[in-house]
């Protein structure tokens, strides 16, 4: 019984997780975990998100 509820619980835990990240990225963040993701992909981004975005370009 007791594994059934951690595997509940964790099951909880990961689908949450994926819901959040899923509906930042429909709302437009391009870096979920970044305090400005709103803004990222400009120079101020403090993440690092932006030199990934243009490395990938480069490529």
């Amino acid at each position: 019984m007791t594994d059934i509820i951690i595997i509940a619980v964790v099951v909880i835990i990961i689908g949450a997780a994926s819901l959040y990240i899923y509906k930042a990225k429909k709302s437009g963040q391009k870096c979920v975990g970044c305090p400005s993701s709103k803004t990222c992909g400009s120079k101020n981004c403090s993440c690092g998100c932006s030199s990934n975005e243009s490395a990938k370009s480069d490529k």
